[in-house]
C-alpha cells in the first residue's frame, strides 16, 4: 500500500477533478490529510478501509487521514476531489465538529435536495479557487465550512443507510462462517429479520451481488483450493462445501470458472492453473 503526498497550497485547501475511464483502477493508497470525493457522473466502486462501496453520481466519500482506499471505474467516472488540512480551522471545527460527525471514513448518499446544495457549494469553491487572491482564498475557506456543515447534517439523516451497511456485513460474515450449510435466501433474510427482497437490495448496494451469488463465490473458491491442494474425490468436495448434488456443483463451477472441476484439477496438476 502506497503513501501518496498531496501538496496543498498555503491556505490548506485544494479542489480538483479526477477522471477515470472504464475499468481504470487506482491502487490502494492513503494520504496524511482529509479528502472529500464527490461523484459528478459515471459508475464505479471504492474500497475504503477494506470494505467495498458502490460509487455513482452524487455519492460523497469522506476519507480520514491514513484511511486505505482504492477506486475502480465501471464506466467513465468523474470525481471532484477536495483535499484539505484541518489545521486551518478554529478549535470547534477541528476538535468538535469533525471528530463528532466524521469519526470514520464513509460513503454518503445524500437525498436530491442535499445533493444540489453540495454541488452548488463545490461550484462556488471552484469559482473562487480560479481567482487565487486573498479574498477568494477566504471565500474558499468559508464555503468549505458550509460544506462540512451540510455533510454533517446529511450524516445525521443516514442512520438507516448505516444500519443497512451493518446488516450487509453481518450477512457476509454469516456466509463466510456457514457456507457449507444448505443455506437459502429465506434463511439468510430471517437471520436479519428482513424480507428477501430487502436483503438482496442492501447486499447489492454494498457488494454488487446478491447474498446467494456471494455464497456461490465462497463455495467455488473453497472448491478450487481443495481441487488444487488435495486429492479428495470431487463428490466429497461437493459435499464438503455445501452442495446437495453433484450436477449442481458441476454447473455452478463451470459457469464461474469456465472449466469443469475435473479439468480444473488437471490444469493445476500440469502447472497451468487458470
Amino acid at each position: 500500500m502506497d503513501y501518496r503526498s498531496i501538496a496543498l497550497p498555503g491556505h490548506g485547501t485544494m479542489l480538483y477533478e479526477s477522471k477515470h475511464r472504464g475499468r481504470d483502477l487506482v491502487r490502494e493508497h492513503y494520504h496524511d490529510i482529509y479528502q472529500i470525493l464527490y461523484a459528478i457522473e459515471g459508475e464505479g466502486c471504492i474500497h475504503l478501509d477494506g470494505k467495498e462501496h458502490a460509487l455513482t453520481q452524487d455519492h460523497a466519500v469522506w476519507i480520514l487521514p491514513y484511511s486505505r482506499h482504492s477506486i475502480r471505474s465501471d464506466s467513465s467516472l468523474t470525481l471532484l476531489v477536495l483535499a484539505f488540512d484541518a489545521g486551518q480551522f478554529e478549535p470547534f471545527v477541528r476538535d468538535r465538529l469533525i471528530p463528532e460527525h466524521f469519526s470514520i471514513s464513509t460513503v454518503m448518499r445524500p437525498h436530491p435536495f442535499a445533493a444540489g446544495e453540495v454541488r452548488q457549494l463545490l461550484r462556488k469553491m471552484l469559482f473562487e479557487q480560479s481567482h487565487d487572491d486573498p479574498l477568494s482564498r477566504f471565500a474558499v475557506r468559508v464555503y468549505l465550512l458550509e460544506l462540512l456543515t451540510s455533510l454533517a447534517r446529511i450524516r445525521q439523516t443516514l442512520q438507516p443507510f448505516e444500519m443497512n451497511q451493518v446488516r450487509a456485513d453481518r450477512i457476509r460474515a454469516y456466509i463466510d462462517d456457514h457456507y457449507y450449510e444448505p443455506l437459502s435466501a429465506r434463511q439468510l433474510a430471517d437471520r436479519m429479520s428482513i424480507s428477501v427482497r430487502y436483503m438482496d437490495t442492501i447486499f447489492k448496494e454494498q457488494y454488487r451481488m446478491t447474498p446467494l451469488q456471494y455464497l456461490a463465490e465462497v463455495r467455488i473458491e473453497r472448491a478450487k483450493e481443495l481441487l488444487a491442494g488435495t486429492d479428495k474425490d470431487i463428490a466429497s468436495i461437493c459435499f464438503e462445501i455445501g452442495y446437495e448434488n453433484l450436477s449442481t456443483f458441476y454447473r455452478v463451477f463451470k459457469n464461474m470458472v469456465s472449466l469443469s472441476p475435473h479439468k480444473y484439477r488437471l490444469a493445476c496438476q500440469e502447472g497451468k492453473q487458470p
